[in-house]
């Protein structure tokens, strides 16, 4: 090899070595480059038990909303104990965290959902009842209330009425300016209550209770199932806790990339798209909306920006509190049907069907905490992007010339984060080395967590193997009979799907 002055040095040989002396010839060493994937470990029963389960089929029903239990299904509950670790007081303090497991399988799947979704408890309840009967034979399902929500000491922080004022946000106002004011209202009360304790709950944080949890079931691996934001948890788990990660499936993985405005549209994207697919099913049904949900929707919300409507309890249906409402009925595609006769009756006249959707965010007792506050607080804790009104409302504005229904929705919680105190470290990415093949699952239409964000994911993740749902609502496994036969073999029988391996919707 000769470098510009003209100076040569020795460039690489390709004759096999010298032999000497007639001897054997020397060791090649092997190529170096990145760590094979391990295989996926085997499945494990527990060696010992820390947890004490009780059987709490009556209080888990009035959570439920007075739903009895399924009879088929043993349910029973139990407590875990673990550091708060806030960051001014690291390994200090105390948090409890309530389990539910569902099944009798002896090999435990810790179960987690988003933050700012249905507890992690009641929805391995109802993922129990949808999974083919050959996982429940193999695996009990471990409900994780994740810090800070559900029954596992709930964050309560937002005062009701600064609550509405985040959900009513109009996401057609050209200025985001009013709900800024009212996220740094949040921000000052939640500061006031939670004092040293505001950082300690965040995915970081959380991977380590998961641990916590694995130890006291007596398990050298943690085997879970996790949607959506959920998803960040085990990511963060797979990074912290290497050598423990047994089998993971990451139904909806949020968007690592670090272009916001690209995030953002295609979160949009995503709510379009589930949208135009409630749409079609509107359509094959005969329902009352037709197959154009999206005038239909964009129509609701110009005629809410002229009058509200009661919803029942004092306060009307808004602008912003009806997109509230539409996404998280998007959101469950079982409910899709009672969605769609939610949104006739707005139209009407009658809110209140279609504010219900929205309650679990705005509403707030004893059996069923808000779900707002301990999203907000985990989901500000795990970023460290900060933006100005004039950035949230250029992005805003780009986004509602494309996406005219979901353009200006998906952009709020940028404003809701704005005045958060700013973490000292973000989430590490997902390219730890050294990790089992993870199983992630993207779902085209997924108003939550996009498509386009879950492939990132796996292209980040060194072992990650995507499959995709091209169906609607917010994660597949539950939905799709596909997926759940990919999700049985991984889990079961331990077999990796092709990368990119798509199911019908």
């Amino acid at each position: 090899m000769c470098t510009v002055a003209g100076a040569c040095t020795a460039g690489p040989s390709n004759r096999p070595p010298v032999v000497e002396n007639d001897g054997p010839l020397p060791p090649v060493s092997p190529a170096t480059g990145p760590p094979a994937t391990p295989p996926l470990p085997p499945l494990e029963e527990p060696r010992e038990n820390g947890v004490e389960w009780k059987d709490c089929a009556a209080d888990t029903g009035k959570r439920l909303g007075g739903q009895p239990v399924p009879a088929n299904l043993q349910v029973s509950c139990g407590r875990v104990s673990t550091p708060l670790d806030a960051p001014e007081l690291p390994g200090r303090g105390i948090l409890r965290i309530d389990l539910l497991k569902a099944g009798t399988g002896p090999v435990p799947l810790v179960v987690l959902n988003d933050i700012d979704g249905e507890p992690g408890t009641l929805y391995a309840l109802r993922l129990a009842q949808s999974l083919p009967p050959e996982l429940l034979q193999r695996f009990s399902l471990i409900g994780v209330d994740r810090r800070g929500s559900g029954q596992s000491d709930p964050v309560r922080c937002i005062p009701a009425e600064v609550r509405g004022e985040l959900i009513g946000f109009d996401p057609a106002q050209e200025s985001v300016e009013p709900l800024l004011d009212a996220a740094r209202q949040a921000g000052q009360q939640c500061g006031i209550t939670m004092e040293d304790d505001q950082g300690a709950f965040d995915s970081w944080r959380t991977a380590g209770d998961l641990d916590e949890i694995r130890s006291q079931l007596g398990l050298s691996k943690l085997n879970a199932l996790a949607r959506g934001e959920g998803s960040q948890v085990l990511g963060a788990y797979a990074v912290r806790f290497t050598d423990k990660v047994g089998r993971f499936v990451l139904d909806g993985a949020p968007d690592p990339s670090p272009d916001v405005a690209s995030v953002h549209d295609a979160q949009a994207a995503g709510g379009e798209a589930a949208l135009a697919a409630f749409g079609a099913d509107c359509a094959q049904r005969g329902c009352a909306l037709g197959g154009d949900a999206k005038t239909v929707v964009a129509g609701l919300l110009d005629q809410l920006r002229v009058t509200g409507q009661p919803t029942g309890d004092g306060t009307l249906l808004s602008p912003g509190l009806a997109m509230h409402a539409i996404n998280a009925g998007l959101a469950q595609r079982q409910r899709w049907p009672e969605l769609a006769d939610a949104i006739a009756a707005a139209r009407s006249g009658d809110g209140t069907k279609l504010a219900a959707f929205a309650d679990p965010l705005r509403m707030d007792d004893s059996v069923n905490p808000t779900r707002l506050d301990s999203g907000i607080a985990t989901r500000c804790n795990d970023t460290t992007v900060r933006l100005s009104a004039d950035q949230i409302d250029t992005i805003s504005r780009d986004l509602r010339g494309r996406y005219p229904v979901y353009g200006g929705f998906v952009t709020q919680r940028l404003a809701w984060c704005s005045p958060w105190p700013v973490p000292t470290q973000a989430l590490p990415p997902l390219s730890k080395p050294g990790v089992p093949p993870v199983l992630l699952v993207s779902t085209a239409g997924d108003p939550l967590t996009s498509e386009q964000g879950t492939t990132r994911a796996a292209e980040q993740m060194p072992s990650g193997v995507r499959i995709g749902w091209q169906g609607a609502g917010h994660g597949a496994v539950g939905a799709s009979a596909c997926v759940g036969e990919k999700v049985r073999d991984f889990l079961i029988d331990a077999k990796i799907p092709n990368d990119g391996t798509l199911c019908p919707a």
